[in-house]
């Protein structure tokens, strides 16, 4: 007898959702993308411990007749494809008829659904795939599915979930990122104690950056819209051979992006709060990644990212979703163009703007673990305790002299303390608050009232840009390292390193395209001795180098021999810049493409050329130094991502000595 045997509809729906639904998190994303593709305007989910319990998602869309709602949870039910040729343009959010089937066969399932159609509904009750019930019943148009005990019947599976806390956390990350996305539709996510997000419909994606991020947040966004038709990028036909007697040339479609980029003094130490839709689709796309990357390099330092909320609109048949079991990358027809259209629009919206950073602001930034984009989930008073571990909760130390003392117990009204000087026991603190989002100076709106929240869209400010360098008038030198200077809007400081630096860079850059870079013979060759595989590296760049105004060649198996080097370039900064770019790369990072090989070349250059800390300047090279700054592209950072200048306004001036 044969060793293959054909598994079971049950095993197979298992083995299914093993891809399809990792986590709670993935059960609310496959069932919120159904009541999107529903047309659902308003969609309310509830979650008890953190999933694991109770998920419910009711929608108000167009339902289902009864023949539907049993056929739904056949596997590969869909009405979303009809051929394959479907495939290569896929509008929907969902199209495999994966979902409901693979959550069914690990969970309790209910689903209460009525097409408009309908006099009645439908209400279908299955058991770990198996179905117990089928009947008719009186319910609003739409549909609600309740999903209780998930993975009741896969213990492994439910072993190896995170703490309701963190399961949590996941949900609401995914319901805030689909609010983003479709602004104009009313969510609402409700916890077993507490309401943690309420998004009612909102005009435009500006209106809900504001109602989620808060006034804060939004005030360091910058909006961004370009759109590229895709003739530009070479669109393949058919051969003569095969085109029909009236064919006609497909109509390629654009490549539009919208959305909101953030000022380069706002930054984050993860890619957390990178949100990307392709389509309308969440997707974690490395190639999106990259761009954004590439458009802030030089601009923050490479160790931050900013903060981003980006739209990618194109036609279906330019990207393909079927890549992934749960849909979150996606794979570009002709992912060159979109990603150096990404690029290149970030790039220009940020050297547009010039945003200028305020001196409070910057003093204020912390460059530590942010949790601005963290959920809290603190009880409500008289709730369960809080979870041991918080990220956001500051550490307790205990010394250990002190906890060897003897406790001495003594109840108190609110709990039992103790007399010992080294610890203390007491009831755990009930913050004044229900759980939120701690987005930085506006939190989402939470409550238990039935009644709408309300919110004031953000008026427009008059932005902070770096314009008014060209009106400064400089004052002096702070310690032969800062320059100072004022003009109408208040008193600026400038870092005169970082400022040089960033003239130079551009110079470079220009004069390295133009082939007009000015070099100067060394007297006598730099003899430079190299590990072989800083040998190796000389091999890969030395054709930059060239082109950058160094003259190099190998002087023996192991010595480099500098013949010549930029102008401004000399002595130990000529050897440490070579040291700089020589260095050994890392492995395990992305292989360096050309312009990311001579923007580092160029960044290494103007800074080991420039002017440095701790050195007197005389009036007029001051003044020099402020009117080449502001002719620059991008005044805002140096190359290395630091700060130029920045602004202490005659509005903070005034409310610092209590003017107003």
């Amino acid at each position: 007898m044969g060793r293959i045997r054909i598994l079971s509809d049950l095993v197979a729906n298992q083995i299914a959702a093993g891809e399809v639904v990792e986590r709670p998190a993935s059960v609310v994303k496959e069932l919120l993308e159904n009541s999107l593709d529903a047309g659902a305007t308003r969609i309310r989910i509830e979650v008890e411990a953190g999933g694991r319990k109770l998920i419910r998602i009711a929608d108000n869309g167009h339902g289902m007749v009864k023949d539907d709602a049993l056929l739904a949870f056949e596997r590969h039910a869909t009405s979303k494809l009809r051929t394959s040729d479907d495939l290569l343009s896929i509008a929907t959010l969902g199209f495999r008829g994966e979902a409901l089937p693979s959550i069914a066969s690990v969970s309790r399932l209910t689903l209460e659904t009525r097409s408009s159609e309908d006099d009645s509904g439908t209400v279908v009750e299955i058991a770990g795939g198996n179905i117990l019930r089928v009947e008719d019943a009186g319910l609003p148009t739409g549909t609600t599915i309740t999903i209780r005990d998930l993975f009741f019947n896969t213990p492994a599976r439910r072993k190896f979930l995170k703490s309701e806390q963190t399961e949590l956390s996941h949900i609401a990350a995914l319901v805030t990122h689909y609010a983003l996305a479709h602004p104009t539709k009313h969510f609402e996510l409700h916890s077993a104690t507490q309401a943690l997000l309420i998004a009612p419909a909102v005009p435009n994606a500006a209106d809900r950056l504001f109602q989620i991020f808060g006034k804060d947040t939004s005030n360091f966004m910058l909006p961004t819209a370009a759109e590229l038709d895709f003739t530009r990028a070479g669109l393949p036909e058919p051969p003569p051979w095969k085109r029909e007697i009236d064919y006609t040339p497909p109509d390629p479609g654009y490549l539009r992006i919208t959305g909101f980029v953030s000022k380069p003094e706002l930054q984050k130490l993860n890619r957390n709060a990178i949100y990307v839709f392709v389509n309308q689709r969440l997707v974690r796309d490395k190639l999106i990644l990259h761009a954004l990357t590439e458009a802030y390099r030089n601009i923050i330092p490479p160790t931050s990212f900013p903060v981003v909320l980006l739209f990618l609109e194109m036609p279906p048949q330019e990207v393909d979703v079927n890549v992934h079991p749960a849909k979150t990358e996606v794979r570009f027809r002709q992912s060159a163009f979109v990603h150096d259209f990404v690029r290149d629009t970030v790039r220009t919206v940020l050297m547009q703007a010039r945003p200028a950073a305020s001196f409070a602001t910057a003093l204020n930034s912390p460059h530590g673990p942010e949790s601005s984009l963290l959920i809290d989930v603190s009880p409500l008073p008289g709730g369960p305790e809080p979870p041991i571990f918080d990220p956001t909760r500051e550490a307790v130390s205990f010394d250990s002299a002190d906890a060897t003392d003897t406790a001495q117990w003594e109840p108190t009204s609110s709990g039992i303390t103790t007399k010992s000087p080294g610890l203390t026991l007491a009831a755990p603190m009930v913050p004044p608050s229900p759980g939120r989002f701690a987005f930085p100076g506006h939190s989402i709106p939470v409550g238990y009232d039935t009644t709408e929240p309300t919110y004031e869209p953000a008026t427009p400010q008059q932005a902070d840009t770096l314009y008014a360098l060209t009106t400064l008038k400089p004052l002096g030198q702070l310690r032969d390292s800062f320059i100072l200077a004022t003009n109408e809007e208040g008193l600026w400081i400038i870092d005169q390193h970082v400022a040089h630096e960033r003239i130079l860079f551009e110079k470079v850059l220009r004069e390295r395209d133009t082939e007009q870079v000015q070099r100067q013979r060394l007297l006598m060759p730099l003899l430079i001795d190299l590990l072989p595989a800083q040998m190796i590296t000389f091999a890969e760049i030395a054709e930059e180098l060239e082109r950058n105004g160094f003259e190099a060649e190998p002087f023996g198996p192991r010595t480099l021999a500098i013949k010549a080097a930029p102008v401004g370039l000399e002595g130990t900064e000529l050897e440490r810049m070579l040291e700089e770019v020589l260095a050994v790369p890392d492995r395990n990072q992305q292989t360096e493409n050309s312009e990311a090989r001579r923007r580092r070349i160029a960044a290494s250059i103007a800074c080991h050329a420039a002017i440095k800390i701790n050195q007197p300047l005389d009036a007029a090279k001051i003044d020099w130094l402020l009117k080449e700054l502001a002719k620059t592209e991008h005044p805002t950072a140096c190359p290395h991502g630091r700060p130029i200048a920045l602004r202490y306004s005659h509005k903070d001036i005034a409310k610092a000595f209590q003017r107003i």
